[in-house]
């Protein structure tokens, strides 16, 4: 990071800012919005989309903007960000088109809008910043694939969970250790829970009922951790991963929760997760080493006998983290996280209540599903269907509270869609796909 803030400021002296354009303006994107604003030199919010201008209009003052300009055409954003005015649209088309941005920086947290955002803005040259891990664990490899068919940069962004675990895995490696475990440390899972249960909370934190409920029933965390396997070429050890209960520090856990060691080099490493763990809401990494005298210094810093060591950060920061990973990616080519060894562990469907023939199924964290990882091997065999996908899909017969769902069991509603789905899998070579 010490790298990063010396290259904003000597952008900030010579009066060339990276030209940030923001996809999106609800909470994560209003508080990135702010970061940049206030706290961010070298760095400037260039143009912002979103569906209500308003709403942009509302985070550009609440950052100490003023000046702003609502605009209808690329011509019109490029005149504006040349006269030092922030510009305003609701028109995707515009913001992606516009030669006056150097990246943008996707905060929707939808699927398939993203999707398409972000494979037409490749198409325009643009480099992204994802932070949407939705998006990354249904779609990585393609994202991966088709930034490299264009030659541009794309990454997934620091301070969401699977970024900062990616930062230190690499910091573990570099330390010569070996990682056998990434974990996330989670306060609460309800597979149950649902945007009535999750109502109050998430007017508490001016938040939508459904991604609360996507945080609470254990999606969200699954969509963590795949992403953070097809980063680090891991797998789940089971599917829905293990998930223990437990109250103490991660340090504790070292023996007895997960596999050992022979078995996790076994199975390449795993993602896992821990439920109550402190330091919450952080993320780890058990890792080992066959070096004596490594072995003996991790003593003498007080991380134990081994074989494995736990390594942590106790906290994600979300948007005020996100900067960094836009100036590591401009400025210096370093992608934060991108789906490096293809779809090793995806996301799959399982029923959150009995539901019957006709039923359509509802969005993240809502009324019908929730989503639990596993190995693309198993899920593939099971032909199951991806969560990421599963929105809109009607039901073909009657399916028990957590059953899990086949794509034989619906009728799919976006047939294309889920071609290129099959497609990014199937090109990696390791798995046929019915």
């Amino acid at each position: 990071m010490y790298i990063i803030d010396q290259k904003l400021k000597e952008r900030e002296a010579s009066n060339n800012p990276i030209k940030v354009g923001v996809i999106g303006a609800g909470e994560m994107g209003k508080g990135l919005i702010n970061q940049i604003c206030r706290y961010t030199p070298g760095m400037i919010v260039a143009a912002v989309y979103n569906r209500t201008v308003e709403k942009v209009e509302q985070a550009m003052f609440a950052s100490g903007v003023r000046g702003t300009q609502v605009v209808k055409s690329e011509r019109e954003m490029t005149i504006a960000i040349e006269n030092g005015k922030t510009a305003v649209t609701n028109d995707i088309d515009v913001l992606i088109e516009c030669s006056g941005v150097d990246v943008l920086v996707e905060m929707t947290g939808h699927i398939t809008f993203a999707l398409e955002s972000i494979l037409k803005a490749f198409e325009k040259g643009k480099h992204v910043v994802s932070f949407n891990a939705e998006l990354e664990a249904t779609f990585g490899p393609l994202l991966k694939a088709k930034a490299a068919e264009n030659n541009v940069l794309y990454t997934l962004g620091d301070g969401d969970q699977p970024g900062v675990t990616q930062n230190l895995f690499r910091h573990v490696k570099m330390m010569g250790f070996e990682p056998l475990l990434c974990g996330n440390i989670k306060g609460l899972q309800d597979h149950y829970r649902n945007p009535s249960t999750q109502a109050s909370f998430a007017k508490q934190w001016d938040m939508t009922p459904e991604m609360v409920t996507s945080f609470a029933d254990g999606t969200k965390i699954s969509f963590e951790q795949a992403v953070t396997a097809n980063a680090t070429n891991m797998s789940v050890a089971q599917r829905g991963m293990i998930g223990p209960n437990f109250k103490g520090h991660v340090d504790e856990m070292t023996s007895g929760f997960y596999p050992d060691v022979d078995k996790l080099k076994e199975l390449g490493g795993i993602v896992d997760y821990v439920v109550g763990g402190k330091p919450g809401p952080g993320v780890f990494i058990y890792a080992t080493t066959n070096d004596p005298l490594s072995a003996k210094y991790l003593k003498y810093g007080k991380l134990g006998d081994g074989p494995l060591y736990s390594f942590y950060v106790p906290y994600h920061l979300l948007f005020f983290e996100l900067a960094f990973s836009i100036a590591r990616l401009i400025d210096f080519k370093d992608i934060t996280l991108n789906a490096e060894y293809g779809m090793k562990v995806e996301v799959v469907t399982v029923a959150k209540e009995d539901l019957k023939p006709g039923d359509k199924i509802d969005g993240l964290g809502g009324y019908k599903t929730y989503g639990i990882c596993d190995n693309t091997v198993s899920a593939r065999a099971d032909n199951l269907l991806p969560i990421g996908l599963a929105e809109n899909c009607v039901v073909k017969r009657s399916l028990k509270k957590d059953e899990l769902i086949a794509l034989d069991h619906i009728e799919f509603h976006n047939p294309a869609l889920l071609e290129q789905y099959k497609g990014q899998i199937v090109k990696s070579g390791e798995y046929t796909v019915s």
